[in-house]
């Protein structure tokens, strides 16, 4: 299974009025082959703090236990270097990957507990599709992974109030 880097995104609304508009982006990336929803689940408590869930995924229940399979081998090498504990990994991750957001208590970690009346919260799993190529590339030219972050908008505005601080500190009084 050829599989791209994989992001954990969990993200609140306040006062969720859902319009389907998150639905229909997550619906455009993946028709363009940009992302793969390997799993998701929304969690709503209105304000009596009654739940509502929705789960999701783009994998088949046997394309979530190969993917599941996936993960558990390389967790499996990455423990003992060796075939044994790879495959002991692989059986495992077959095992637990399934549903695991919404099937089984483990798998709601503490979304229940964690958001409040009124609102939603969503924990998604998402493989970045349009990766596999550029990280092939790098590959193929003798390339290798140093480092990643994401940078959102909201670092960058830290980075200028931090500079304005620092620049204000130096000015004479």
């Amino acid at each position: 299974m050829t599989l791209g880097p994989v992001q954990i995104l969990v993200v609140g609304f306040d006062d969720p009025q859902f319009s389907g508009k998150v639905l229909d982006e997550l619906e455009r990336l993946k028709e363009n082959d940009v992302i793969r929803l390997i799993d998701l689940l929304v969690v709503r408590k209105d304000e009596n703090g009654e739940l509502e869930r929705f789960h999701t995924s783009d994998l088949s229940a046997g394309e979530l236990e190969e993917f599941g399979a996936t993960l558990g081998a390389l967790i499996g090498l990455g423990v003992g270097g060796d075939e044994e504990t790879m495959t002991a990994g692989a059986v495992l991750g077959a095992d637990a990957v399934p549903g695991a957001l919404a099937s089984d208590e483990r798998g709601q970690w503490y979304v229940d507990d964690a958001i409040p009346n009124g609102t939603a919260a969503a924990v998604a799993l998402i493989e970045h599709r349009w990766a596999i190529g550029l990280r092939e590339s790098i590959r193929d030219a003798n390339g290798f992974h140093l480092a990643d972050a994401w940078i959102h908008p909201q670092d960058l505005i830290a980075v200028g109030l931090l500079a304005a601080e620092e620049a204000d500190a130096q000015e004479p009084a």
